[in-house]
This record gives structure tokens, C-alpha cells and sequence, in this order.
């Protein structure tokens, strides 16, 4: 049975590699996104069997779209791709309940293997993916429901903690300096009760913040 996939990748010729990567292996690119926000109108009415989703794209980054696609179809499997191998990003992938992670450096038979696992309702995570992530995914602090009093501004960080920025992307993003933002990190790491910027972009997903 042909396994019906969705790519969303802002770079055409990403796009076009995959879709050669995927050719011949009973697998059909039934729609391609360039941005978060094309990605979930697309999985939305193309209804396929995998969507194979960039981080890093404009109008909605990837992630933010796993947590809409997830929110509208619950079962169908995602698989997220990045150029990235950054723990904040793969928690929250988890968390969102994305079906695997893949890097672009990844090989073909991976990609494969991951993108038939996911439309077999399996997941393609790895035990060290899962093991990286399962301190920030199972920190007692990280209940949804504790009330914790950023100011306006911490939670403006916390936000683009959580997406993944480095401090010094924060900065650029919300234009203060380079120290203010490791204050504020600071801050909010002990604000939250959790040791690293991986257990406190788990806490933002689980609070609704991003």
C-alpha cells in the first residue's frame, strides 16, 4: 500500500531531495507546504498518512504546527526534521506528541525506515532520543497547573526558550542585551523549580504558553 506524505520544508530544494530520497520506496508526496501555516491547511485537507515537518520555517515554525495538526487529528503521525539536534526542540516534539525526529544529515534508509514506522502507527523515536528528554519530560515541577509569576518579560523569554533560540537569538528577537536575557533565563529556570532550558520549554508547551 503507497503511504501517502505531506513535506514542509521553506527551501524547494530540500523539498525536491526528499521527494528523490522517497521515489520508488511505495511512498507518494501528495502535498508540499513552504510555511507552519500552509502545513496544517495542507494536513487538514490532504488527510495524508505522515507529515514530515521542518522546525525552522516562517509563518508558524514546524512544532507550532505539530501542535495544531495534533490538535485537529490526534492520530495522524508526524515526523519532525530539522537541521537541528537541539534537545529544547526534540522535548518538545515529544511533548507535542510528534511520531519521530529526523535530521537532515540522516540517510535514506532512516528516512524510510522512519516514515513507515510513523504511517504503521509506530513510533520512530530512538531509545536515546527518548532517553535525553525523559528528565525534562518527567520533572515533578512541570505539572500544567503550578502558578508561577513571570513578569511579562520572562515569559516573553520563555516563549523563545521554548522555540528553541539561544540566548543570544532571544536578544536579537526581543532587542535587550545579551545579559538581560541570561537573567532572565535565570530567573525563570528558578521561578519554574527545573534545572535547564530543556525542562522549562516542556513546562511552557504543557502551560499552553507556545
Amino acid at each position: 500500500m503507497t503511504i501517502k506524505l505531506l513535506i514542509a520544508d521553506d527551501h524547494e530544494v530540500v523539498r525536491t531531495g526528499l521527494k528523490s530520497l522517497v521515489a520508488g520506496a511505495d511512498i507518494k508526496v501528495i502535498a508540499e507546504a513552504e510555511s507552519g501555516e500552509e502545513a496544517v491547511k495542507l494536513a487538514l485537507k490532504h488527510e495524508p498518512d505522515v507529515c514530515l515537518l521542518d522546525i525552522r520555517m516562517p509563518n508558524g515554525d514546524g512544532l507550532n504546527a505539530l501542535g495544531r495538526i495534533k490538535l485537529d487529528r490526534p492520530d495522524m503521525p508526524v515526523l519532525m526534521l530539522s537541521t537541528y539536534d537541539n534537545p529544547t526542540y526534540v522535548a518538545r516534539a515529544v511533548a507535542l506528541g510528534a511520531s519521530g525526529y529526523l535530521l537532515k544529515g540522516s540517510s535514506r534508509e532512516d528516512l524510510l525506515k522512519a516514515i513507515q514506522m510513523a504511517a504503521a502507527g509506530e513510533s520512530a523515536w530512538t531509545r536515546d532520543e527518548l532517553r535525553r528528554v525523559t528528565g525534562a519530560l518527567a520533572t515533578p515541577r512541570l505539572s500544567a497547573d503550578v502558578e508561577v509569576p513571570l513578569t511579562q518579560r520572562e515569559s516573553e523569554v520563555l516563549r523563545q526558550l521554548a522555540f528553541g533560540l539561544t540566548n543570544k537569538e532571544i536578544a536579537q528577537a526581543l532587542q535587550i542585551s545579551y545579559e538581560t536575557v541570561k537573567e532572565h533565563v535565570q530567573h525563570i529556570l528558578r521561578k519554574v523549580g527545573v534545572s535547564d532550558r530543556t525542562q522549562a520549554a516542556v513546562w511552557a508547551v504543557r502551560k499552553g504558553l507556545v
